[in-house]
């Protein structure tokens, strides 16, 4: 197992090849989609409750927010747990269906999870979520390697419950002997 630093370093060069991926290859994609994410038909967007305050225009306070949310008199859409809020069924109110874009693209307000999405980090590994049509993962782990050089391999497996998400894992590889 490398040291720690060796990881860290691995998973800051996986975090900005990802990003460098997205920026490439999935951005330029968005206006067309057949699917665009922003809709949130097949994904759940985890948000803290400021976005959820600012991006719904709400005038009242969290607790009475969430007391409304409990008795079902909230935005349909959005459901509380465990002081996160979780958007789904309804596009986000930041997506501009027009253009096919993000209002609050490269804003603080834009939640984490869609800057990540569809390629992000995870302890090291590369997660790809197939349910965005813009993923080639051939392409993607073509620029991975190349970032990394040959002296890192792949190696792709699926999720057996989430099928659609592909772990893309890094490893260095080892002197072999003859």
């Amino acid at each position: 197992m490398p040291p720690p630093n060796a990881r860290r370093l691995l998973a800051k060069e996986l975090a900005a090849a990802a990003a460098a991926y997205q920026t490439a290859e999935i951005i330029p994609h968005c206006p067309g989609c057949s699917q665009p994410c922003c809709k949130l038909e097949t994904l759940v967007l985890d948000l803290e409750w400021k976005q959820i305050k600012t991006l719904w225009h709400l005038q009242e306070s969290r607790p009475t927010f969430d007391k409304a949310l409990s008795c079902g008199k909230g935005p349909e859409e959005i459901r509380e747990s465990g002081g996160r809020y979780y958007v789904h069924g309804k596009p986000c109110p930041a997506y501009d269906d027009a253009h096919g874009s993000c209002r609050i693209y490269g804003q603080h307000l834009k939640p984490v999870g869609c800057t990540d999405f569809p390629v992000y980090e995870d302890q090291g590994d590369l997660i790809a979520d197939l349910r965005c049509e813009a993923v080639d993962l051939k392409a993607l782990k073509a620029r991975i390697a190349t970032t990394l050089g040959p002296a890192f391999r792949i190696t792709q497996s699926a999720d057996d419950e989430f099928p659609f998400l592909v772990t893309l894992s890094i490893k260095k590889q080892g002197n072999r002997r003859s």
